[in-house]
């Protein structure tokens, strides 16, 4: 695509005066050291010839490598580029920044040591071969921004293939926060998930996790739709994720449009980046609860949901209720390297949806349901769910 110079002069123009550009200028992550080198001793030590007995030891006990190098406790933070925020496929080096972001969070709020690493390949079995090499750098894989249905063969073929922890956030984080949010909103209401009866917006890889999550907490019902209406079984044009969905959700049978499901319907989720009108949410049942987490522009307006519903969330951080991956993957990461768990099971992130709601408690109202990302309680409570239930559960190697 050419680049005209009115738009170059424009993009020159926000280098200079745009203080998110000042803010990432040089990248926004280093690398320091944990150990001091201070005379030919902490040398000798730190690098050979002491290193080479460490090396021998590892050689001799590969599980060595856990406790005497940073690789317990180091993610890698994994993209292709090609679902990058709202901004699609713009490809790995423009992905980069959003990779040393995620890194940078993973730091701040649960003290987890990450590493972007932005791929120059798309293709699915390239994708997961080069992902297999790293592994034994780190951790755990926290793959990120990969386009749907990619993202889920991608996800399950590693997690088949490594024996650490491997997480898509755009999938499971958002699930996790989706969960703890829509229970205490149920809380709130006086009913429980399984009373109720929601709608999903979105079958991308968000969608399609906070579906199942929902489903494994015990939704009452949940139907799906995309950008050509409610899935249901038989109809046409369904990848196999979408035919799989159609035959495990929406007991009710319903088709015809996103708008026409949220008649009677107690719970409206958005992830599609679509618009719904103010009619549709007035037909929802009582004590509606409306999600529009589709960013930056909510599929309706805050101001306008609560007009018909009794509790709003959205994705942004201007409005209560803010449905943010931050609260979730951070502390699910901390719980899973403590323990050194070999995988994260879906009992994990329940265990984890479950003790965010509860960081709530007796404060829940209708513009809380979820707490602040810059709450300190949030990754010390998630991490420690998730990793007493790595333990039940017989994943945790320590």
């Amino acid at each position: 695509m050419a680049i005209s110079p009115s738009s170059t002069a424009s993009t020159g123009d926000a280098i200079d005066t745009d203080p998110a550009f000042a803010l990432h200028r040089g990248g926004k992550l280093e690398v320091r050291s944990t150990v001091p080198v201070r005379d030919a001793d902490d040398l000798s030590l730190a690098y050979t010839p002491g290193v080479a007995r460490v090396c021998t030891a590892i050689a001799d006990t590969p599980e060595l490598v856990k406790d005497y190098t940073w690789v317990s406790r180091v993610v890698a933070v994994v993209s292709d580029g090609t679902a990058v925020l709202g901004l699609g496929d713009i490809g790995p080096s423009a992905a980069m920044p959003v990779m040393e972001g995620k890194a940078l969070l993973f730091k701040e709020f649960a003290g987890v040591d990450a590493v972007p690493i932005c791929l120059d390949c798309t293709d699915v079995d390239e994708l997961v071969e080069t992902v297999v090499r790293l592994a034994p750098s780190f951790g755990g894989i926290n793959l990120e921004d990969i386009s749907a249905p990619r993202c889920f063969e991608v996800e399950d073929r590693l997690r088949e293939r490594l024996d650490i922890p491997v997480f898509h956030d755009d999938q499971h984080g958002t699930a996790i926060v989706v969960l703890a949010a829509l229970r205490n909103a149920a809380r709130l209401t006086g009913r429980s998930l399984g009373d109720l009866r929601a709608v999903v917006a979105g079958a991308g890889a968000s969608g399609v996790a906070v579906t199942r999550i929902l489903q494994s907490a015990g939704i009452g019902d949940i139907a799906v739709s995309d950008s050509k209406g409610v899935i249901y079984p038989g109809r046409e044009g369904l990848n196999p994720v979408k035919r799989a969905l159609a035959e495990e959700t929406n007991r009710a049978r319903l088709t015809g449009s996103t708008e026409e499901a949220l008649a009677g319907a107690d719970v409206f989720i958005g992830l599609s980046g679509s618009t719904i009108a103010e009619e549709a949410l007035a037909s929802m049942a009582d004590d509606a609860i409306v999600f529009a987490l589709s960013n930056p522009t909510p599929e309706v307006h805050p101001d306008v949901a609560r007009r018909h519903a009794r509790v709003v969330a959205t994705g942004r951080s201007d409005f209560p209720n803010q449905i943010n991956n931050v609260l979730a993957f951070p502390g699910v990461f901390r719980g899973a390297l403590d323990v050194r768990a070999r995988t994260i099971t879906e009992g994990m992130k329940t265990a984890a949806a479950m003790a965010l709601a509860d960081v709530v408690g007796d404060r829940l109202c209708a513009d809380y349901v979820i707490p602040s990302p810059f709450d300190p309680r949030v990754a010390p409570a998630v991490s420690a769910a998730v990793a007493a239930r790595a333990r039940e559960e017989g994943v945790a190697r320590a």
